[in-house]
């Protein structure tokens, strides 16, 4: 018992930098509202209401899926398990937007108010809840499932911690890749980038046609991450970040300070949007300037293909894609990738027969009928073969580029110890901002890092 208040104790102070650790995703990342509902099954009580105990029928489930068309899909396949089940329990939705839902999530835990099933992002705060007790190990039901050998198996990877199956990956396949507008590079003679100078040759031209080069809305912080992670990992690969975590290297290695460099020599060369910091991502305000045709390319996660198809679909047509292009002179390879093999994972804080009516509820995500139903709205499930399922020309490259690549980086702010992930998304900021220098941003990511590790 007072083990396990020891790790409420310390889940609860992190709800106090959780706001800030606005996790990559997509379900709020668009949203205008802080608690939207309206998902199938919500009601005004579960809002605010805690999970309730094993004995009730209900499941609580709470996700960030605020927006279409994330929030379709959440209620297509919780319609589908309410309607179908023989479990005698009724599923419940509860969305919150993107970047309040962790420290949500956090608080509810540490006054031990966790719901039944709950969306999480993999990594480092999905560690944290499971060795607070508030993820329960699912491999029986797992192995007993036909998910198991659906499911594509770096997904799985990403959904086990200590040897154990505690999560069910769903929504997409998501990596960090540069939308742009067809139309404009065919109108400057450009064309899709394959090394870094051949990118900054597009920034220039689009720069001198009064165009921003790249939209991006930097004041949630993970936004601006996406850049410095892929230029990080073109530079020196995944080793230095490995190495860092391991505490065998530094997060001051060259090839940090580097990514760090770049951007700063971006944003003098006015490659951003002015205040950048300022922009949000929650209120649209990077997709606008590309609906607006005043920014010509968005690096971020590849929801944003069917962020932009359920918008405008005519929109969409003029929108491709291509990979973080190569670093010339650099040994790194150029096909490893930074993103997620399932944008979210379905936890569960429930046992016996409320939890295999929760984890038949998530399974129903990965149904044929909604995976059919995501990948007509743009979304690439991860599940094995859903390439043959693909005619969208833009998620075919994304999802060769999955498979194509020998590693995919979790998200930083997702796989780092919070501590450490605030540390690097708070000086990163300051680095775009010019107000920290990118030697002084890594100083202090590593300051936390050796203070993390100095309590393991």
């Amino acid at each position: 018992m007072k083990e396990r208040m020891k790790k409420l104790v310390a889940l609860s102070m992190t709800a106090l930098m959780a706001a800030s650790l606005a996790a990559c995703g997509s379900g709020g990342g668009s949203s205008t509202s802080s608690a939207a509902s309206g998902s199938s099954g919500s009601s005004a009580s579960s809002q605010t209401s805690a999970a309730a105990s094993d004995d009730s029928k209900e499941i609580v489930y709470w996700n960030i899926g605020t927006e279409s068309p994330d929030k379709d899909v959440i209620a297509k396949a919780v319609d589908k398990f309410n309607s179908e089940t023989k479990s005698g329990y009724t599923v419940t939705v509860v969305p919150t937007q993107n970047d309040t839902y962790k420290e949500k999530l956090v608080v509810a835990m540490s006054s031990g108010e966790c719901p039944d099933m709950y969306s999480c992002w993999s990594g480092g705060p999905m560690y944290e809840y499971i060795d607070s007790g508030f993820g329960q190990p699912i491999d029986d039901l797992f192995n007993a499932s036909d998910i198991k050998d659906k499911l594509m198996d770096s997904a799985v990877a990403q959904a086990t911690y200590n040897g154990s199956v505690y999560a069910v990956p769903y929504q997409n396949v998501s990596l960090a890749g540069v939308f742009y507008n067809k139309e404009m590079f065919d109108e400057y003679g450009l064309k899709e980038p394959t090394t870094l100078s051949e990118l900054e040759n597009v920034c220039a031209t689009l720069k001198e046609n009064s165009i921003t080069p790249f939209a991006l809305a930097n004041g949630s912080k993970w936004t601006g991450s996406m850049y410095y992670m892929s230029l990080a990992a073109r530079y020196g690969g995944l080793e230095p970040f490995q190495s860092a975590v391991a505490g065998e290297g530094k997060f001051t290695e060259e090839s940090f300070i580097k990514a760090g460099e770049k951007i700063q020599e971006w944003v003098k060369n006015g490659y951003f949007p002015d205040g950048v910091n300022s922009l949000s991502e929650d209120d649209g305000q990077a997709k606008q300037l590309m609906y607006q045709e005043t920014a010509g390319m968005l690096l971020c996660g590849s929801w944003y293909a069917a962020t932009f198809n359920t918008d405008s679909p005519e929109f969409y047509q003029k929108i491709g894609w291509f990979p973080f292009p190569a670093i010339e002179g650099s040994s790194a390879d150029a096909s490893i990738q930074i993103g997620t093999v399932g944008d979210q994972f379905i936890c569960f804080n429930c046992t016996g027969d409320k939890l295999a009516a929760a984890f038949e509820c998530a399974t129903a995500h990965l149904s044929d009928e909604i995976v059919d139903y995501e990948v007509s709205l743009g979304k690439i499930p991860p599940i094995k073969g859903v390439e043959s399922k693909i005619t969208d020309p833009n998620l075919q490259e994304i999802v060769t580029a999955a498979n194509n690549a020998p590693e995919i980086q979790l998200w930083y702010d997702q796989y780092l110890p919070p501590a450490v992930a605030t540390a690097h998304l708070d000086g990163l900021q300051e680095v775009f901002g010019l107000t920290m220098t990118p030697q002084e941003a890594q100083d202090s990511m590593q300051s936390a890092m050796d203070e993390y590790l100095s309590t393991k």
